[in-house]
């Protein structure tokens, strides 16, 4: 297998306080890594500096052969580093259409095939009924559907997933769960934060495991989830009750 992305020792400190420790991971193409841990683990500390919206005190990340940390997040975007985040925030006064042709733009497509990758990318996430519709006019589900829509419209090698089951009832998760799965099933690798772990377990090859700002494991996730440090340290109380 092909490794996509690789993260090395990273650790960020804001003064005397670590938020993140000497994290480290690799993904290769086409698998997919569920991250979790209790508030305060250093999951999105983690996401952010792998985006590049925070730099790191200390490590690398590398996105296939490249040494991506001092670069800006849009330039990792456009070399294949896509990122989805638990609250949408589409265009609202263009149509799903229109918002996916600027994120095809964007991530470097350019005007030839830029408007068949949008296509392909409502196809992926069932959004091709609403593709002439205002994003305003979307539900939470179709809003969340829409952020993974333009993501995959623009040409992601690796596709971050910040909590994005978040605030939707159990049939709209599943409704979700299949679109992230189609995704999967073109080649693009995911790495997902999710607190919904039932989302995780569904579709991911490995789950890593983090507690204040360290990673405490990285396997198989339901062995993962089967281990005493988890139930103590992640379930907490609920593991004791």
């Amino acid at each position: 297998m092909i490794e996509v992305l690789r993260v090395e020792n990273l650790t960020k400190r804001f003064g005397a306080v670590t938020v993140a420790d000497d994290l480290g991971f690799s993904l290769e193409s086409g698998e997919a890594l569920g991250v979790i841990g209790p508030n305060g683990a250093g999951k999105t500390s983690l996401f952010n500096m792998v985006a590049g919206s925070l730099s790191p005190s200390a490590g690398r990340v590398w996105l296939g052969d490249r040494d991506i940390t001092s670069l800006r997040p849009d330039r990792r975007c456009r070399l294949g580093l896509g990122r989805c985040f638990q609250i949408p925030k589409p265009f609202l006064g263009l149509s799903v259409f229109e918002n996916l042709l600027v994120a095809a733009a964007f991530g470097g497509a350019g005007r030839h095939g830029s408007e068949a990758r949008c296509v392909q990318a409502l196809d992926l996430t069932g959004l091709a009924p609403k593709a002439n519709s205002l994003a305003a006019t979307l539900t939470l589900l179709e809003r969340k559907r829409l952020e993974l829509a333009r993501a995959v419209a623009g040409r992601p090698r690796v596709l971050l997933l910040d909590e994005i089951a978040g605030g939707l009832t159990q049939d709209e998760c599943a409704s979700l769960i299949a679109a992230v799965k189609s995704i999967r099933e073109t080649g693009v690798s995911i790495v997902w934060i999710e607190h919904i772990v039932h989302a995780l377990l569904a579709v991911v090859d490995r789950l890593m495991v983090l507690n204040q700002g360290r990673k405490l494991l990285d396997g198989e996730p339901r062995a993962v989830m089967a281990s005493r440090e988890v139930k103590e340290i992640y379930l907490g109380a609920e593991a004791n009750g």
